[in-house]
């Protein structure tokens, strides 16, 4: 079996043995227009066997891991009433009358008018100007039709009006005249219509492509769901439960979005490696710089109700999933572009397939890693203009575990991007220059006739 390099020019157009000098010559031309403009050649027998000796123990362990550590659903506990951990139900703003704030509002104003503290410029403000009285109706639950009243304050960051669905938490404990209270907007038909947007744009522009890619989102939310949150809050290891919900996303969004191939396996490759990395730095560092990952209401929520989950390795966990995402684009189109450099000059060698395809994956870098930090600094916006607000230095703002976790998070995740690139660049120049055509399963001739039929007509 030789390479495609060595391949003797004459396989390409001689006549053999079973073939007249008018058909080999037609045989050559014919595939070498097909390689031209068609699909990638798959590659080698020998080749396939090599990468699937790989992925499949691979994606065995997955769903092994899956059935061990498979959930039998959310562990029930009792409610605190306190943040997201609050019975809540639908309701509808049935009316909203303007009424006198001093009338219906219990703050007192300071004996003094001392309006220098926040509390004290809060009462005088609840006694002044015009507020609003609406009437809600609940409109689920056992208690479906009974009415409250909310009273929202005139500098309140979110107004009611009259036909406004909304959710209220209910509190079965409270008096009855305060057991409901609104909680939220009830957001349902415009988040409904954005994502209905978002599918059709998606499938116009990326057809059949595109109604994969929303089937592998589809899989990837069920596997967030129904695996790994209920398997953190079950006590098992979050690393553990995120590298193999992990590894099952990247498997079922990879190979669905992208096919079957030799190429997507690389991909998947070097996707892999990646996060290994990104894990190691994560764990590394999280134990390093002491981040316990408790540093909200939410995340004490969560430790308060299970104590057992391991917060540190929640936030390692979370690096891991969120760093995903990215990862994939950044190792398919490494991946892509070393395929088709190699498809444009089947000659080049390993080598020259890097030198060239590196130079497109350091464009990626810049833009993704960018995109990461800013992303991140977008979502710790709010944080960041309070330390901003109490003129805190930079030392100290990065000192402190909350944006300290965003650090670790931003780095540790642009690290394994950054390194996604030369580690896939090099396992796809490797593969794709040692695969060897030879034969196809009826044992005519491949890449030989294809190359000889492009020589001739570059000539």
């Amino acid at each position: 079996m030789t390479s495609p390099q060595q391949t003797p020019e004459p396989h390409g157009h001689a006549p053999g043995p079973d073939h007249g000098p008018d058909h080999g010559h037609g045989h050559a031309t014919g595939h070498g227009h097909s390689h031209s403009h068609g699909p990638a050649a798959p590659v080698s027998r020998h080749l396939r066997k090599v990468i699937a000796a790989v992925l499949i123990p691979f994606a065995t362990a997955v769903v092994v891991g899956l059935a061990v550590l498979w959930p039998g659903g959310t562990p029930a506990h009792e409610r605190t009433g306190v943040g997201f951990d609050r019975q809540t139900e639908q309701g509808t703003v049935v009316s909203v009358e303007q009424v006198d704030c001093k009338d219906v509002n219990a703050a007192q104003v300071p004996p003094t008018g001392d309006t220098s503290t926040p509390e004290g410029r809060e009462a005088v403000n609840a006694q002044q100007g015009q507020c609003e009285k609406a009437t809600i109706e609940v409109t689920s639950g056992a208690e479906k039709g009974r009415t409250f009243t909310e009273i929202v304050q005139p500098d309140a960051p979110r107004q009611l009006h009259e036909g406004q669905r909304v959710v209220v938490a209910y509190a079965p404990d409270a008096p009855r005249d305060l057991q409901y209270s609104v909680t939220d907007v009830n957001r349902k038909i415009p988040l409904a219509v954005l994502a209905g947007i978002f599918a059709i744009v998606v499938v116009l522009v990326g057809r059949m492509k595109g109604v994969m890619a929303l089937i592998a989102l589809a899989a990837s939310f069920l596997v967030l769901t129904f695996f790994i949150l209920p398997a953190i809050l079950e006590g098992s290891n979050p690393l553990v439960v995120a590298v193999v919900g992990s590894s099952a996303i990247m498997l079922i969004a990879l190979y669905m979005c992208h096919g079957l191939s030799a190429r997507t396996s690389v991909a998947v490759l070097g996707t892999l490696i990646s996060l290994m990395l990104i894990g190691l730095l994560g764990s590394f560092f999280i134990e390093w710089a002491a981040l316990s990952g408790n540093t909200d209401d939410n995340t004490g929520l969560i430790h308060g109700l299970y104590p057992d989950i391991d917060m540190s390795g929640l936030l390692l966990a979370g690096i891991i999933i969120g760093s995903l995402g990215v990862l994939d684009d950044v190792t398919v189109t490494q991946t892509s572009a070393v395929w088709e450099l190699h498809q444009a000059d089947p000659d080049m060698g390993p080598r020259a397939l890097y030198r060239a395809a590196i130079r497109i994956g350091r464009d990626h870098i810049a833009s993704v890693v960018n995109t990461l930090v800013l992303a991140y600094a977008g979502a710790a916006l709010p944080l960041l203009l309070l330390f901003s607000i109490a003129q805190s230095s930079m030392g100290t703002v990065a000192n402190s575990e909350l944006v300290a976790e965003e650090i670790v998070r931003t780095l540790v995740g642009s690290i394994g991007l950054v390194a996604s690139v030369p580690v896939t660049t090099v396992l796809a120049a490797l593969v794709v220059s040692a695969d060897r055509p030879g034969s196809d399963a009826g044992g005519k001739p491949r890449a030989a006739a294809v190359r000889g039929g492009r020589r001739r007509r570059a000539k």
